[in-house]
């Protein structure tokens, strides 16, 4: 089949491969064309690659390319529709009219249809929320996304970029109604910044969320090109003010997590975005990292990081690096409630307990 492991994606039993094909690179339009303009060509072409490789799942979503990136997604891989698991998202703002944004069930349901027409599919596998929307009651938002999948539209639920209560409060009330839970938490996590690792990590290991890991190379800031005292590569997103993915807030420890990236990549005769994807895939909880690719070549070396396995020393070299500072109330939990700690407790105070 390919070089590609699979995973659980939750407590669902849908399996993933722990490596996901995103497509923020197609289509090339509006404020994407900073990421790149893959065309219908050269999505068939990352389209095998990565099914080649084993690769079954596919992100995408409704707002990418102002649509353009599902439309090509659904070319490239037409006549392959049942070997492949298709995820996409709904919430942005895609138009200038007062309901073409958010979570009502007017949106939703208008846009998973706009979504099937541009896939060229009659159901999504995996329907993520893409952000919050504060102003919609859960109830509305999670009863329509319910009724779709039991229409049969939808086969699971997922959500992306809630808070740690945002996500709770939506699983409370599917629990209360009876609706259909989330799968699948799809949130941005790194060796750049592993905040997740405060509420959502943990959330997600106690309530049985598969991870899907967005921008898992800090949007190429840990590919290797971006070094201390060096500038930065002329036609790259991170010299364009009109991308701020991830925001770079302290750019010095940046740079310390990247010399020992560099450091162990160099040890092993891989690329340092190899090393950062293959760290995310020993962390608990992650299902699949959702990686992308301007060009053929960056695809296929970051394929190859299912292949690699990082020795106990290398991880630890670059969890110590990487540690996210401890906020209250994790500093106050990690000295005084260390003899009664979860598996999901652990994900955030495990290493601070052991370094204490």
């Amino acid at each position: 089949m390919g070089i590609v492991e699979y995973r659980q994606l939750g407590h669902s039993g849908l399996r993933v491969s722990v490596l996901t094909l995103g497509t923020m690179t197609f289509g090339g339009k509006g404020m994407f064309a900073i990421l790149g303009g893959t065309d219908v060509e050269g999505a068939r072409r990352q389209v095998a690659m990565a099914m080649d490789a084993g690769v079954n799942c596919f992100d995408t979503a409704n707002m990418y390319s102002n649509g353009a990136a599902e439309e090509i997604l659904g070319e490239a891989i037409e006549g392959r529709r049942d070997e492949l698991l298709l995820s996409t998202k709904v919430r942005m703002v895609v138009g200038e009219g007062p309901n073409d944004g958010g979570l009502s069930r007017h949106h939703i349901i208008s846009q998973l249809e706009g979504s099937l027409r541009r896939l060229r599919t009659d159901h999504v596998d995996i329907y993520h929320v893409h952000e919050w929307d504060g102003q919609t009651p859960l109830e509305e938002t999670l009863e329509a996304l319910d009724t779709l999948l039991r229409a049969g539209k939808i086969r699971y639920l997922g959500v992306s970029n809630y808070s740690g209560w945002q996500l709770m409060k939506a699983l409370a009330v599917s629990d209360a109604h009876g609706y259909q839970r989330f799968v699948s938490n799809q949130i941005y996590y790194s060796l750049e910044s592993r905040d997740s690792e405060y509420e959502l990590v943990p959330l997600s290991l106690d309530q049985g969320l598969g991870i899907m890991v967005w921008s898992p190379l800090a949007g190429g800031l840990l590919s290797g090109k971006y070094r201390r005292d060096r500038e930065a590569p002329e036609g790259t997103r991170q010299v364009d003010p009109r991308w701020q993915e991830p925001p770079i807030r302290d750019r010095e420890r940046l740079y310390d997590i990247i010399e020992v990236l560099v450091g162990v990549a160099d040890g092993r005769g891989v690329s340092p975005a190899q090393v950062a994807l293959a760290y995310l895939l020993r962390k608990p909880g992650v299902s699949t990292l959702v990686i992308g690719a301007r060009r053929d070549d960056q695809l296929r070396d970051n394929l190859g990081a299912a292949q690699l396995t990082l020795d106990d020393h290398e991880f630890a070299a670059l969890d110590k690096v990487s540690a996210p500072y401890l906020i209250y109330p994790h500093w106050h939990q990690a000295r005084f409630a260390a003899d009664r700690l979860s598996d999901a407790d652990r994900a955030l105070l495990g290493q601070h307990i052991a370094a204490g």
